[in-house]
């Protein structure tokens, strides 16, 4: 059976999941998705289903594809592409439509959109077992190929001092020997991989995109040194966000999070599919 092709983007904080359908050769997004990021409900299924039942002639051609829920098992869910999507706008009150149409007329088209599909296709051509692990080298063909020709700079290490939230990233005029030093620290323990992974963010060697390949530069050390990768879905964006920031001081919370968000799924496409997701969500402005 080939693997189904799942993609998540997040409207506000919903996550709104979309799915490949191969005898269409097109995208298909869940509806009750849809219905959770622009309804105010408790329950978007429960809504849909009303819907759905009400315009039954409106939604009849509605389509069922897989997707997997929270158990871990693929059910088969009801999804609508951009023609349902707009008969769904039409029979929806809420003042949230608008916005949601804009939002994903502009999916695809923002540099960070066009550097997820690289990332993406990182793992689908399988160039992402020719990186080098655990080594700064390593990281900057990461950075290259998911930005390669949106930055001038893409695989480039930095020659200007960089800082954010008020917090200076390592200086410029030492970066290439905290580089060395970054790359000479153990991988033996995972706490050992963490603290490795925590150098590097401190040292940020790019001017930008250094979240999104460090995040997938720690998954291939991990990879090699334990057989296990980051679940990042299992890792609240807040938790995540003030655990970085802490983490130059006090490492503990950030260990505690990636700790419990370990799978042994290493090759699994829709594991890392949805690390990219969430990955790129961390980086996203609320």
């Amino acid at each position: 059976m080939s693997e189904t092709k799942t993609s998540i983007r997040f409207f506000d904080t919903t996550p709104v999941r979309s799915v490949w359908d191969e005898e269409t050769s097109k995208w298909w997004l869940c509806v009750t998705d849809v219905v959770a990021a622009i309804v105010d409900t408790t329950n978007p299924r429960v809504y849909w289903a009303t819907v759905k039942r009400r315009n039954s002639e409106l939604f009849a051609n509605c389509k069922q594809l897989k997707l997997k829920a929270s158990d871990g098992k693929r059910y088969s869910t009801d999804v609508i592409d951009d023609e349902m999507l707009n008969s769904l706008m039409a029979v929806l009150r809420s003042p949230k439509k608008e916005v949601f149409q804009k939002w994903l007329a502009s999916v695809g088209s923002t540099l960070d959109e066009k550097s997820k599909l690289k990332a993406y296709d990182l793992f689908e051509s399988g160039a992402i077992e020719d990186i080098e692990v655990g080594t700064t080298k390593g990281l900057r063909q990461i950075h290259s190929y998911i930005f390669g020709g949106l930055y001038d700079f893409a695989g480039q290490i930095r020659t200007k001092n960089i800082s954010k939230n008020g917090f200076t990233f390592a200086s410029a005029l030492y970066l290439s020997e905290n580089l060395s030093s970054i790359e000479a620290m153990p991988e033996d323990t995972l706490t050992a991989i963490i603290k490795k992974y925590v150098e590097m963010n401190i040292a940020h060697p790019f001017m930008e995109g250094n979240g999104r390949s460090t995040r997938i530069w720690i998954d291939l050390i991990l990879k090699k040194r334990l057989k296990k990768c980051v679940d990042w879905s299992k890792i609240d964006k807040k938790e995540y966000l003030k655990a970085m920031e802490k983490s130059p001081y006090d490492d503990s919370d950030i260990i505690r999070l990636i700790e419990n968000s370990l799978t042994d799924a290493v090759n699994d496409r829709e594991v890392f599919m949805k690390g990219i997701d969430y990955s790129y969500y961390y980086e996203s402005e609320e």
